[in-house]
């Protein structure tokens, strides 16, 4: 657990995974969210509850509230055999999530004791999944971020976009991320069955579920050009991310394509790390804005090196491109140090803080991520400097015309 600041901040010098699990990872990420030999730390930074005020707020008139709850508990009837009256501590439990719930952020939740459970087994990996990364599109739709590579979800013909129908033929409509996670979750060797909106069709897609093993990286070089495609930023892929770019070094070549598609984010520190070694020491990678409830963080370049400056620069995004990669590709773009090609990124530019209130625990958000431009991520995304889309069909038929743009980019220089 990390200790608070000097400041009495809890979040201090944490080092919270970007995406935050606000787009819940339906996977574990192995080994890759305790404290680490290189310092990083807990995806979420948390406050104690025993630090928190439980002072009433008098200016609050909750006589509604009260007429509410006793009206329930002098008059509900229980209409089948399997309702029951909820006890004391349930209606209270209630009452908080409605409360999280009026402020109209789907990030924004609050977790009884057992999902409160579950959620800590999630982000230590301690689970079997799919292996894909959900979030709500901007018409509240629960939607494909991301099916991670050769995992069961990828495998199974899930696709970034997808928009999920059902899940196990339980509508998915006003579903949240985290609902949807508790349906999807099970032993090895189960299949959980979706129903998918996809280009205006539906189609009915059962996943086995098993132990995922989250990939990281992987490079490629032909022709003059070094790629290298980063699935995730998880605590070691910073230093993944520089033993590619040595090999980038060792082949000689001179042009780049750092390919983040279809990459949901990760640590934040990774991401940080990975814009040091193209950005001077001092440029701004990101800032985590709290809108004047904290200081802002402004997290810099440590000016770590590794890319030549005379190296040309591509950076492969699309829908499925979310929180750390957007971080990334967002402060190449603002220091005009890479060109992005592809479609736009999802738009997920916002912190959350995990509040231990002493018997459930309170998912919060709590600042929004900005480019060194001042772009909000939360405000749609990022857009390529080149736009181009990759459809179903090309997908079905193994096209890329997002790489063969950034190819034609990259030996043209238009």
């Amino acid at each position: 657990m990390q200790e608070e600041g000097n400041d009495g901040r809890s979040f201090a010098k944490t080092a919270r995974l970007a995406v935050a699990f606000a787009l819940v990872l339906v996977i574990g990420f192995a080994g890759g969210v305790t404290a680490s030999a290189t310092g990083t730390s807990r995806i979420f930074s948390t406050s104690l509850f025993s630090g928190l005020s439980a002072e009433p707020d008098e200016s609050a008139d909750l006589s509604d509230f009260w007429r509410a709850w006793n009206v329930l508990g002098q008059r509900f009837v229980p209409t089948t055999a399997s309702s029951t009256d909820p006890t004391t501590q349930e209606r209270i439990w209630g009452a908080i999530e409605g409360l999280a719930e009026s402020y109209g952020d789907p990030y924004t939740i609050f977790l009884p004791p057992e999902e409160a459970k579950m959620f800590e087994e999630d982000i230590s990996g301690n689970f079997e999944g799919v292996g894909m990364e959900l979030g709500l599109n901007p018409d509240g739709a629960l939607t494909v971020i991301a099916p991670l590579k050769d995992t069961p979800a990828e495998r199974a013909g899930i696709l970034t976009g997808d928009i999920i129908v059902s899940i196990n033929d339980r509508s998915a409509e006003g579903m949240t991320t985290d609902e949807a996670v508790k349906i999807i979750r099970g032993p090895k060797g189960t299949t959980v069955t979706f129903r998918m909106l996809r280009a205006g069709e539906v189609i009915e897609i059962p996943v086995v579920r098993a132990v995922i093993d989250v990939p990281t990286i992987s490079t490629t070089y032909e022709d003059g050009i070094f790629t290298i495609a980063l699935y995730s930023f998880t605590a070691n892929s910073a230093q993944k991310f520089s033993q590619a770019l040595a090999e980038f070094r060792a082949s000689g070549a001179e042009n780049l394509i750092v390919d983040l598609r279809g990459n949901p984010g990760g640590y934040l520190d990774a991401a940080v790390q990975m814009a040091s070694r193209f950005l001077p020491k001092g440029t701004e990678v990101v800032t985590e804005d709290y809108k004047g409830n904290r200081e802002n963080l402004v997290h810099r370049s440590s000016g770590l090196g590794g890319v030549p400056d005379t190296a040309k620069v591509v950076v492969l995004i699309n829908q499925g491109s979310a929180s750390a990669s957007e971080i990334l590709a967002g402060a190449l773009q603002d220091a005009d140090r890479a060109t992005l090609i592809g479609a736009r990124s999802f738009g997920k530019g916002s912190v959350q803080e995990l509040i231990d209130l002493g018997g459930g625990s309170l998912k919060v958000t709590v600042a929004r991520w900005l480019t060194p431009s001042g772009r909000s991520i939360s405000d749609g995304g990022l857009t390529p400097d080149i736009e181009i889309e990759r459809t179903v069909d090309d997908m079905k038929a193994d096209r890329d015309p997002q790489m063969d743009r950034a190819i034609q980019f990259l030996k043209t220089g238009k």
